[in-house]
């Protein structure tokens, strides 16, 4: 049996953030190919303990795991990048340790495949490695902090010098990997474009959506919650956005809605939710705005939404709160980044708008109008169940990785 190596920034368990959930359904994929060996790191003691349920989910198809607290400061690593002339995003997750376990299982294991997840792994994976090496980065990240930097700021110098020295890092990885994959067709011709590696073998391998969870027929998470009305008032029409709170693309795009396009729907209530609420964005709560931080299922949320808003204005890749509100059945609104990458029909399967006025009549003209709003819910319903299933999705990782079907079973 073909044997793998696997690389993620972060344990790919549980499935419940955009980037374990991209890593852990490939992760499990390949699991099914060969066996797979696991060495990554974890938030805190809490994310650590994660590993006996990852062990269970895949099935005992686990070999042997390196899972590491990462404790390096943000301010640690960024004296040390300016000292090596590194990114940031590097030396946040240096580790001679992780390095140690990568070259012992190299050195003593027929490892036929490293599969790295995100480009800060790459530099654990050795030049010059006999392995297949498949480096998945998800996004162009150097584009990503370009536009922060673009944002403007008393961090913009900071952003732009790691877009610069990420960009040279990416395009580096990317000339020795034998593939490099992101999550969308966009963000691989934008890095084909920006790398100038015309030879290098770059592709695209889309996201899914776990339709058998994210199903609004389920009874396991019961009846969603929603905003107590005022004595002698009618229940608010309830928008819920769905995301990671302490990421700096959804803080801006929860404090931008909050203030340009709540006001033009007096009517209405907005739901934050999601883990790990900044200040920032704690300080939105108020009479017309909930925030949750964690909850103890998310579709509960979806499921009471009369509207999901997907507002972001910095946005990489396929944002799965999109796939996830659109698999519950409930009607979306969309800005033009968070659509990018999403094979769906605007107009029939969910609405893009651009800008506060454009985004408040979309939603309005939605919450006016319910049969429409479930018409377009159960469109885009549809569109995952017939494009987004995992199993489709991941069908050609096998070939990426260099696992046939008759060398896997080898």
């Amino acid at each position: 049996m073909a044997e793998l190596l696997f690389l993620a920034h972060r344990i790919p368990y549980p499935p419940d953030r955009g980037d374990k959930i991209r890593s852990f359904h490939e992760l499990r994929h390949l699991a099914g190919l060969g066996r797979v060996h696991l060495a990554c790191f974890a938030d805190d003691e809490g994310d650590a303990a994660h590993l006996a349920g990852l062990r269970e989910a895949l099935g005992g198809a686990l070999g042997e795991a390196h899972v590491e607290v990462r404790r390096t400061s943000r301010a640690a690593a960024g004296a040390r990048a300016l000292i090596a002339g590194k990114p940031v995003s590097l030396t946040l997750f240096e580790s001679p340790a992780l390095r140690r376990f990568v070259e012992r299982l190299l050195a003593e294991r027929d490892i036929a495949t490293l599969f790295a997840f995100s480009g800060q792994m790459a530099q654990f994976v050795p030049q010059g490695a006999r392995a297949r090496f498949v480096m998945d980065f998800g996004d162009v990240d150097s584009a990503k902090f370009e536009a922060y930097a673009e944002a403007g700021g008393a961090m913009a110098l900071v952003h732009r010098r790691e877009a610069a020295r990420l960009a040279a890092f990416e395009r580096e990885t990317a000339a020795r990997a034998d593939v490099s994959l992101f999550v969308s067709a966009a963000e691989a011709e934008l890095f084909r474009r920006r790398s100038g590696l015309g030879d290098a073998d770059i592709r695209a391998l889309q996201n899914g959506v776990d339709l058998d969870f994210y199903d609004p027929e389920a009874q396991a998470f019961g009846l969603g919650p929603s905003f107590p009305a005022k004595a002698g008032e009618e229940k608010s029409s309830l928008i819920v956005f769905t995301g990671q709170m302490d990421y700096a693309p959804n803080i801006d795009a929860v404090r931008w809605f909050a203030d340009a396009v709540m006001p033009l729907l007096p009517e209405a209530r907005f739901a934050i939710v999601g883990r790990k609420p900044t200040e920032a964005v704690r300080r939105l709560a108020g009479p017309r705005t909930i925030v949750t931080g964690a909850v103890p299922d998310v579709r509960s949320w979806l499921a009471a939404a009369d509207v999901v808003a997907a507002p972001l204005r910095i946005a990489r890749g396929i944002q799965n709160k999109v796939l996830e509100a659109m698999a519950m059945a409930r009607p979306v609104v969309a800005s033009p980044a968070a659509y990018e990458g999403i094979e769906a029909e605007p107009g029939r399967d969910l609405l893009v708008a651009d800008g506060a006025e454009a985004q408040a009549d979309a939603i309005s003209g939605l919450l006016a109008d319910p049969e429409r709003a479930g018409a377009m819910g159960r469109a885009a319903r549809l569109r995952m169940e017939r494009a987004y299933r995992w199993e489709a999705r991941l069908a050609p990782l096998g070939e990426m990785a260099g696992l046939t079907p008759r060398r896997a079973a080898a």
